[in-house]
């Protein structure tokens, strides 16, 4: 039964690294087609509620303590630092700057965690393979970004503020993964996915205030809001939110956050290839050796099968 239980353990993090890695990295083309018909704020509301209220639902269902006072408490702040701000970050850069450029400054959230994971810092850093692949990484996301930024002048045009909001965005989500990581017992492993509805509802709230504030309402027109967007639209809240967030919730209980957020690495090239195939958008040879780079740095970062031994 050890053995059996030992293989489910095994799978059930293969399955969520696919979410994270693979899933999410799909999300940035479907948020950029979902923004061509509804508004930045209001996306985001209508994502989030209804995936945080369906998964809040099945919990229920299942049996979780979902009204657990200090759950809800901590998933507040999780759910504004965590997927509030960084998803509001995301789609108001993705108004001015391509999926793929999105995806790639974005990659950055990986070594902000490294950096920002004290209590990580003597293990990590000991770490020659580890330290090796998240700089080799990290090197290729550079040649992807540096040849988009100096070739596109819309893009060149827009940098220095969106970039400077796509960081900032970066930091706050590896604050929040951290926060979610430490600040929740090892008795709350049980109710990661509640945890992980209450923070997409608080999220949502969020949103909610600032379409309210900022009119987005008022600009959306259903009538004219195409198949795609309806189609994105539920793309990203089943796959993109009750499928890899509540998965990325739970590999942050069971494993390293420094591994989990390798993630990061992995979605530019998801995303280049579906812009590229799906979008249209141009990718060069520059490019193209980037990604084979952050792949290569992948295989120097302890590869996650292995359950968690504390």
């Amino acid at each position: 039964m050890g053995r059996i239980s030992l293989t489910k353990r095994k799978l059930s993090v293969v399955l969520a690294y696919f979410l994270i890695y693979f899933v999410w990295g799909s999300t940035y083309y479907f948020i950029g087609v979902a923004l061509r018909d509804i508004p930045t704020f209001l996306l985001g509301a209508l994502r989030f509620s209804v995936a945080g209220i369906l998964l809040l639902a099945i919990c229920a269902c299942r049996g979780e303590k979902v009204l657990h006072p200090q759950l809800i408490r901590r998933s507040a702040v999780s759910g504004i630092v965590l997927l509030f701000v960084d998803m509001a970050v995301i789609m108001l850069a993705q108004r001015y700057v391509s999926s793929s450029l999105v995806a790639i400054v974005a990659s950055s959230t990986a070594l902000w965690i490294m950096l920002l994971d004290v209590t990580m810092w003597e293990k990590n850093f000991k770490n020659l393979r580890m330290v090796a692949g998240m700089i080799i990484g990290f090197s290729g996301v550079g040649m992807l970004y540096i040849e988009q930024l100096f070739s596109d002048t819309a893009v060149f045009t827009h940098s220095e503020y969106g970039i400077m909001i796509l960081i900032g965005g970066c930091i706050s989500w590896a604050l929040g993964t951290l926060y979610t990581k430490y600040r929740s017992s090892e008795a709350e492993e049980s109710y990661a996915f509640a945890g992980a509805a209450w923070q997409m509802i608080f999220a949502s709230i969020m949103f909610w205030i600032c379409s309210l504030v900022s009119g987005d309402y008022i600009r959306l027109s259903i009538v004219s809001v195409q198949a795609s967007t309806w189609l994105s639209l539920v793309y990203l809240i089943v796959f993109g939110s009750l499928l890899a967030y509540t998965a990325y919730v739970w590999l942050l209980k069971v494993r390293p956050a420094f591994e989990v957020a390798t993630h990061a690495y992995v979605n530019p090239v998801v995303a280049v290839l579906i812009g590229t195939c799906w979008g249209h958008e141009h990718v060069t040879t520059l490019q193209l050796a980037g990604l084979i780079i952050i792949l290569i740095s992948l295989l120097l970062v302890e590869w996650p099968v292995k359950p968690k031994s504390t």
